[in-house]
Order: structure tokens, then C-alpha cells, then sequence
């Protein structure tokens, strides 16, 4: 299959910069099995899903990732977007940390350049330890913060918007670029379907026998990463760290053979389930790592519906849309949802597929 047939048009207007007024108040595209199509709001969720659907949601929770700051001693303005923590031996101080990060500009900071941040009066100082490909670097960080360096680096970091959002950082993103369930620190990029949720919603589909469990899989920079390859089978996505836990792993069973509804709420929830090993029909715990790459093909063993919302053409996640709803459908729904001016991506409007 070609990575040309998941291209759509869609005008630069549609993609959304800023979330919806309120929390919830986005548009909902329902594509229902008989292939219509209907156009609702997200606060009528409830009324697509049934007693003993299983929601399954991320619980993952973004980092301010994004560091803003200057050379010592040029004074040059500096960009740091931290990936991964590394491992480090057991005598590493909680004032101190080492990471796996994008530099800019990645030229002039080779290995033995000094970086400061500051914000607040909190002051982080780093070190470039080793240049890798694509500009990637490993970052030591250090502090005189008392509480050391994860809440010096909450504290000086700014959220990390995605690419296209095209402009700065605003404090209210601080709580709308995150679920209201987001509880493990670790993602830098938020599961964006989860984004409409309210603690009120919740309240009414649970009341209506709509069971939810959480998941998590912290996004890395990787959810990002064009195709570039002409054929989609060519393809690879970054490894993600991902933990099932074995209440959650129950959960799924007794819905496995309950032979009840299991929806992913997002793309990473998806991921994260369709990564899990089945034996003799129960579902196994698992942490680890999945470079799981789900495109047309694709055999679903555990999701049943997903929430999601609008996608890049060309983009990974389109192709996971797509496998479970197939190709042409996704794409006439996609044209339908651009003619109807929904709002695309991380802060848009959402879409229901059953």
C-alpha cells in the first residue's frame, strides 16, 4: 500500500491553535458500522455507547519538556526538548539528571557546551555530554533547587506544543494540553482524544454502566515522525514505554469474554492494547516498550471502537484510523469533516468509530 493513498486536503485554517472554550465543548463525527456518518457534539457521547462498554483511556501525563535558554558564556539563545531520561548510577543526586534530547541550534552544541535555563528564580544548568544523529544530544542537568531537579524542571519547562501549533505557549495550556486523568509523568505530547473528557461526563457514563480502566504509555516525539517511505509497509515508529497493570489486564478479560464492547480512547490507548500477548483467553499485564505500527491489515484483537481525533494526511496514526474503519471510509469522512469545517489535531474536534 502507498503512503500517497492516505493524502487528503486540508486548508492550513482548519488546524486548530487553540482548544475549544470549554473542556468538552468540541464537535463529534460519529462513523457508525453501516458507514453513516453523523455529526454531533462530544457531550452526546454517551448517547453512541452502551451498558458494559469498556473504555480504556492513557493516563500518561506531559511534561513542561521544552527548555528555553542560553549558551554559557555567549549568551546565544539555546532550545532544549527533553525525550528521555536516562539511566544513571545509584550515587545520581535528585538535584542532577541525565537526558536523551532535540538542541537547537544543534551545530555549535557539541559535547563539553554549558546550557543555563532559568525561570522564576529557579536556575537549571546543563552540559552537553555526547552529540548523536538528528541532532540529538545527551544532556546532563543540575540544580541548586531545593526541590530538586523534576520540579525544577516543571518549573523552568514550558509545555511542548506540537510542530503545528504555530505559536508560543500560553499558561492555560498548562491545563488544556492534559487530561483531567493524567496522573504518570512521562509524555511530551499529550493522548489528544482524551482531551474532551469531563470529570462530569465521566460521572454520567459511568452511572449509565460504562466501565473505565486506565492504560499508560508515555507519547514520545516519535508520534511526530513523518512517513517519508513511499510504501507503507516500509515504515518503523519509535519504541514507547508502555505498563498494563493486572486489574487493568482483568478488566479486559472479563470484556474479552463477556464478548463486550472494548473502545480505546485515542491512538495510544490503541497501540498500547493491541501490543498485549492473550493466553488461553486472558489478557497478560505487561510493561516494556512497543514499536508497534498499526496500518491496513492489521488483525485487532482486543479494540472494538476508538476515540480519536482528526489526523495529518500521510501520517502513521491516519493509517491506524484507518485500519480499523478501512481506508475510503476514513478518507470520505475526512473529506466530510474538512467541507463541514471541523477543526484537525491536537486541540480539534473528535471523531467516534464503531
Amino acid at each position: 500500500m502507498n503512503t500517497s493513498d492516505f493524502d487528503f486536503d486540508l486548508p492550513d485554517e482548519l488546524i486548530a491553535q487553540h482548544p475549544s472554550e470549554i473542556r468538552g465543548g468540541s464537535r463529534l463525527l460519529v462513523l457508525h458500522r453501516d458507514n453513516r456518518l453523523e455529526h454531533t457534539v462530544f457531550t452526546e457521547l454517551g448517547r453512541y455507547l452502551q451498558p458494559g462498554d469498556l473504555l480504556v483511556v492513557n493516563d500518561t501525563r506531559v511534561f513542561p519538556a521544552r527548555l528555553l535558554g542560553h549558551r554559557v558564556p555567549s549568551g546565544g539563545a539555546v532550545e532544549c526538548l527533553l525525550l528521555n531520561e536516562l539511566p544513571t548510577s545509584d550515587f545520581e543526586l535528585p538535584t542532577s539528571s541525565t537526558w536523551e534530547a532535540l538542541v537547537h541550534p544543534g551545530q555549535k552544541l557539541k559535547p563539553g557546551a554549558h546550557l543555563l535555563f532559568e525561570r522564576d528564580g529557579v536556575r537549571i544548568d546543563g552540559e552537553v555530554l555526547a552529540m548523536h544523529f538528528q541532532g540529538r544530544r545527551t544532556v546532563r542537568l543540575s540544580t541548586d533547587h531545593a526541590a530538586g531537579i523534576a520540579d525544577a524542571i516543571d518549573r523552568v519547562g514550558h509545555i511542548p506544543l506540537p510542530p503545528y501549533i504555530k505559536r508560543a505557549d500560553e499558561d492555560a495550556d498548562k491545563e488544556r494540553y492534559q487530561t483531567i486523568y493524567a496522573r504518570e509523568r512521562g509524555s511530551v505530547a499529550a493522548p489528544t482524544a482524551g482531551l474532551h473528557f469531563t470529570a462530569r461526563q465521566f460521572e454520567e457514563l459511568a452511572a449509565r454502566g460504562i466501565e473505565r480502566v486506565e492504560v499508560t504509555l508515555h507519547v514520545g516525539y516519535g508520534t511526530f515522525k513523518p512517513v517519508k517511505a513511499d510504501n507503507v509497509e516500509e515504515h518503523s515508529v519509535d519504541a514507547e514505554r508502555y505498563t498494563v497493570s493486572p486489574g487493568t489486564a482483568a478488566a479486559l478479560t472479563r470484556a474479552t469474554r463477556d464478548e463486550r464492547r472494548i473502545i480505546a480512547v485515542g491512538t495510544t490507548t490503541a497501540r498500547t492494547l493491541e501490543s498485549l500477548t492473550i493466553e488461553n483467553g486472558e489478557v497478560r499485564p505487561a510493561s516494556g516498550e512497543t514499536t508497534l505500527f498499526i496500518h491496513p491489515g492489521h488483525r485487532f484483537q482486543l479494540v472494538r471502537g476508538l476515540i480519536t481525533n482528526f489526523h495529518l494526511p500521510r501520517s502513521s496514526l491516519l493509517m491506524l484510523v484507518s485500519a480499523l474503519a478501512g481506508r475510503e471510509r476514513v478518507l470520505e469522512a475526512y473529506r466530510e469533516a474538512v467541507a463541514r469545517r471541523y477543526r484537525f489535531y491536537s486541540y480539534g474536534d473528535a471523531m467516534l468509530i464503531l
